[in-house]
């Protein structure tokens, strides 16, 4: 009875083996990095319109050759004005989550980036009204809103690229589509502006990031790419070719006979 049992656990082993050496796999290396960046196109908008600024940076690990931990961190200040109304807005904001690589590693090689992120942000703000007027039949009346501290919750999806332009330094962008979660501003009072996240008002905001970033190296690892399956030769035409001869000689040979 052992003999017997050792006999069939040889003869799977011998099975399982020679299944794997039949879908032999290659491996590359790959090297991972921890990435610092900033986000470049904050300071400039500022410099164009002095009424928003917004610095973000962040820091990110590759965990393997398609995943990365992310977490970005920033800081806003917004003021609007017109001819009855000023609003201003100061706070930070934190996002975390993961970007996934679409690029097969041969493709990305460590250094490019074709896919998305996903982060869940978290915004501290205070904002305040120093001064608006309301003018209708009865006159008009000035008044102000004092300063207040909101919290507000968001999921944002980030479609981007990224490429190492030289060693060890990435320049990418990305388009940030972020989805409102909750503000403690309440469904009456929406935020007119609020950091890491846009236009308060609004359910779903848009943006559009670019980023410079410095790469570190800190491991090394071996990325399996699957070999090609080699395609059976198509031996049709041989084997027709070889029954016409056959044919052939047959013919011959009755020819013969006769």
């Amino acid at each position: 009875m052992g003999r017997t049992l050792r006999y069939s656990i040889s003869i799977l082993f011998l099975f399982i083996g020679s299944s794997f050496l039949a879908y032999a796999q290659d491996t590359i290396p790959i090297t991972l990095k921890i990435k610092i960046g900033i986000e470049a196109s904050g300071p400039m908008i500022y410099y164009a319109d002095k009424k928003i600024l917004n610095t973000e940076g962040y820091i990110s690990v590759d965990l393997n050759e398609k995943r990365s931990a992310t977490i970005a961190a920033g800081f806003l200040r917004y003021k609007f004005s017109q001819y009855n109304y000023q609003y201003l807005n100061n706070g930070s904001y934190i996002k975390a989550g993961m970007d996934f690589n679409f690029l097969k590693p041969d493709k990305a090689q460590g250094k490019y980036f074709i896919g998305v992120g996903l982060r869940y942000g978290l915004s501290r703000f205070s904002s305040e009204t120093p001064s608006f007027e309301i003018t209708n039949y009865w006159g008009t009346t000035t008044s102000s809103l004092p300063v207040r501290n909101y919290w507000g919750h968001f999921l944002e999806l980030a479609p981007g690229v990224r490429a190492e332009v030289l060693k060890n330094f990435t320049l990418g962008w990305s388009i940030n589509i972020r989805k409102l979660i909750y503000t403690s501003t309440g469904n009456d009072l929406k935020p007119v502006y609020f950091p890491g996240y846009g236009d308060g008002s609004k359910s779903i905001t848009a943006g559009l990031s670019y980023y410079i970033v410095w790469n570190i190296p800190y491991r090394k690892i071996k990325a399996i790419i699957r070999k090609d399956v080699p395609e059976e030769k198509d031996d049709t035409k041989d084997t027709g070719t070889g029954t016409q001869n056959t044919n052939s000689n047959s013919q011959q040979g009755s020819t013969i006979r006769q």
